[in-house]
């Protein structure tokens, strides 16, 4: 069920209705029926897949609190590897197979092993991860195992951030299930303000968006130049748009009812630096690659005394590849990954000599010139590794790269520029709603740098708040574009 349906249109106020009518002990149980649903509402056999996943790591979370020392790590490999049995089997098996056979056939040797020819569950990587973290914390002794199997699959099964996170940690989850959440005109507000900025962000801006991308991604070779840029900086909106819109609808349908979801954005290209730039975009997936690769390859090399400024290096990239992996199955993604390591590591090895280079500019001394430009820069890398992203294979990411500037003079031609707009998919009207509404959220990005927008609001007139709230639902219905477009983050 997507976020910008018409089902759920009538499915949230429903099952929110209902979580506030029913009494606490029927609750979760009703939750869990209604996750059940929306999750069902995509591919129905799937639903064996995830209560697969729950039912093993439900187990072997009460093995590992219940058994001494020795057998503990036993039953968290066992969990461990079952789970990622099960993602590798649905999601990489195929793209393992198929390497294999290039790999076999530059080698001249015959090998033709078999496909799976299965479709990939939605939200997987999302659920083994949010699965694995609940199991890693049980064996570290800093959750308690949940003995509750309906609260633990509604853990796992949480519908808000059921099929895209954010990937939720146990401590912050699992304890909320059984706080009895009350009517609050204040907290069920907030939420539904913050589902419309999500709804916003992704049927205005990124689907809009999605039509000339989609157009300049299926034919590269008819948009090479000018065209590919714009498609380019236009899918680095799009797909933050898309990913941050359905992370929005997602807190604020779960804040409607009183449970409180992690933060996965936070103005991800105001960064200044690639690093900064991880912590701000994505924050459930990197704090979690951080906490359980990083700091766990960290911990070894200083075990073994080998923690040197290159095994620290040598973590990143790591950690980034495996970010890629994660992705999907694909070079494309595992070279984004690397390219995102290599940018973070590279910054690290040249901190000093840009400080250096900075001071001798003067750049230092203009403190806004020096934020502008560092911003452009991370904006430009991010951009530039988006088109790996995107691209349908390396091959097809190379061809791009190769002809991003052939014609670039024609930038300056007011007619060319215009021509690239009068397509049927695509229109100059387009262009400028796109534009005013990047604007827009990029401006409200910058006010909260610098402002707690809820309280500001709250400080301001009734009349201002609601002719805001209604200017902001007329846009919606009016500019929006309902295709039933997938967010994107649904294929990871």
């Amino acid at each position: 069920m997507l976020f910008n349906s018409l089902q759920f249109l009538i499915f949230f106020p429903v099952v929110t209705v209902l979580y506030f009518a029913l009494p606490q002990k029927y609750r979760n149980l009703m939750l869990l029926a209604a996750s059940t649903i929306f999750y069902m509402a995509f591919v129905p056999a799937y639903i064996l897949i995830l209560a697969t996943l729950i039912a093993i790591d439900y187990i072997c979370g009460i093995l590992i609190e219940n058994s001494p020392v020795q057998k503990k790590r036993r039953y968290l490999l066992l969990s461990i590897a079952a789970t990622c049995l099960m993602l590798f089997v649905f999601k990489y098996f195929n793209f393992f197979v198929n390497n294999v056979s290039f790999a076999a056939h530059l080698l001249h040797v015959n090998c033709s092993p078999p496909v799976l020819n299965i479709l990939l569950p939605l939200g997987l990587s999302f659920h083994t991860f949010q699965s694995l973290s609940y199991i890693i914390e049980v064996y570290k002794g800093k959750q308690k195992a949940e003995r509750n199997l309906l609260i633990y699959a509604l853990y796992v099964m949480f519908y808000p951030q059921l099929v895209a996170g954010p990937i939720e940690r146990p401590q912050n989850l699992l304890k909320q299930f059984y706080e009895e959440h009350t009517i609050d005109y204040v907290r069920i507000t907030n939420g539904l303000k913050l589902m419309t900025y999500g709804l916003f962000k992704k049927v205005v801006v990124a689907d809009r968006l999605a039509a000339f991308v989609d157009a300049a991604y299926i034919s590269p070779q008819q948009h090479a130049g000018v065209p590919m840029i714009i498609a380019a900086i236009f899918f680095s909106f799009q797909i933050f748009c898309d990913f941050s819109g359905y992370t929005d609808i997602a807190l604020g349908s779960a804040e409607v009812m009183g449970f409180r979801l992690m933060q996965n954005f936070r103005q991800p290209y105001f960064s200044r630096s690639i690093s900064e730039f991880w912590k701000r975009w994505h924050i459930s997936l990197t704090s979690w690659l951080r906490d359980y690769i990083y700091n766990y390859l960290t911990y070894r090399a200083l075990h073994k005394k080998k923690c040197t400024q290159t095994t620290l290096h040598f973590n990143v990239i790591l950690v980034f590849l495996i970010c890629g992996l994660w992705h999907g199955a694909n070079w494309t993604y595992i070279v984004f990954g690397f390219l995102h390591g290599f940018y973070i590591v590279t910054g690290d090895i040249t901190r000093k000599l840009r400080k250096t280079f900075v001071n001798a500019l003067g750049l230092s001394k203009l403190t806004v010139v020096h934020k502008v430009w560092q911003i452009s820069v991370v904006f430009t890398l991010v951009t530039f590794s988006l088109i790996i992203f995107r691209s349908k294979n390396l091959s097809e990411a190379f061809f791009i790269i190769k002809t991003l500037f052939i014609n670039i003079e024609n930038i300056t031609n007011l007619k060319y520029m215009k021509s690239l707009f009068e397509m049927p998919q695509f229109k100059l009207s387009d262009l400028i709603i796109s534009v005013l509404s990047i604007l827009l959220i990029e401006s409200i990005h910058f006010f909260q740098t610098r402002y707690n927008i809820t309280n500001w609001f709250a400080a301001k007139p009734l009349c201002f708040r609601w002719s805001f709230y209604y200017a902001g639902i007329l846009t919606i219905i009016f500019l929006g574009v309902f295709n039933n477009n997938r967010f994107i983050y649904f294929a990871f």
